[in-house]
This record gives C-alpha cells, structure tokens and sequence, in this order.
C-alpha cells in the first residue's frame, strides 16, 4: 500500500512542479475565478467552447500543492469533453476527495487525490478549480459568479 501512496504522492508534485495548461489564454470564450481566502487559493479558468464541448481550457493563479495539482489533472482531464461529462468526472472526483473511495476499474492521475479525504480544509484546496470550470462551462454568454470557498 505504501508503493501507491508513493506514487499518489508523485503524481501531485509533478503536477505542482510542472502544471499542465498553466498560463492565461488570450481570447477565451468563458472565465472563471475560484478564491479560497482561507489558505490563499487562487485561480482563474479560461475555456474556449465548441458548443458544448471544451475546445481549450488553462488556469491561471497561485495556491497549495494540492490545489495546483488539482487544477493541472482537470484541465489535461477535460480538455474534449462535453458539458455533461464535465458533469460526471466533477461528480466522480467530488466523491473520490471526500470519502478516498477509488473507481479500481478506472485508474487515472485523478486517483492521486484519494488521500485528500483525510483532510477536511483540504477538499476545498482540491476542488476549488473544479467548481470554476464547472461555472463558467454552465454560463454560456453569462458572466460567471466568483467561486469562493470556506
């Protein structure tokens, strides 16, 4: 058990140390910000939509490792997807982050995040991009909400 945890653990400082879709987008279609005054997350997220579907997707901002992380894997995780799959890949990491469950039949770098359960404060951290995706994807044509956790 302790080989998993090890490479849980790699999986969050590689993505920390080299986030995936980092930097702001010129010209995105929809933008989201996420704030966590708690601990100091911070992160804007541009899409660029065809349809229904994220075309392009980056995240700009500063936080924890495990917020950093978390918004590297969702942006490389939904990149392609139609809005109710975004839907169901929150709705799978929601759960994943709160009861530390794992999907053993569908393994990815999301898996990394089972340990977060553990730390309460932390699920915010690890879902805090999430929710700013998710906005700004439902908002067609609406200038997103702020997403702010406590």
């Amino acid at each position: 058990m302790q080989d998993i945890a090890d490479l849980y653990q790699a999986v969050i400082l590689d993505h920390n140390r080299r986030p995936r879709n980092f930097g702001e987008m010129e010209n995105p279609d929809r933008v989201a910000v996420g704030d966590n005054p708690v601990c100091g997350d911070h992160y804007t997220v541009f899409l660029q939509m065809d349809g229904d579907r994220i075309r392009e997707i980056t995240f700009h901002g500063a936080g924890c490792a495990i917020s950093k992380a978390s918004a590297s894997v969702m942006t490389s995780m939904l990149k392609g997807k139609t809005l109710a799959e975004i839907k169901a890949l929150y709705s799978d990491f929601h759960h994943l982050v709160t009861s530390g469950e794992i999907d053993e039949g569908n393994l990815s770098d999301l898996s990394a995040f089972a340990g977060v359960h553990q730390f309460p404060a932390r699920i915010k951290c690890a879902t805090l991009s999430w929710h700013a995706a998710l906005n700004a994807a439902e908002r067609p044509g609406e200038e997103p909400e702020p997403v702010t956790t406590e």
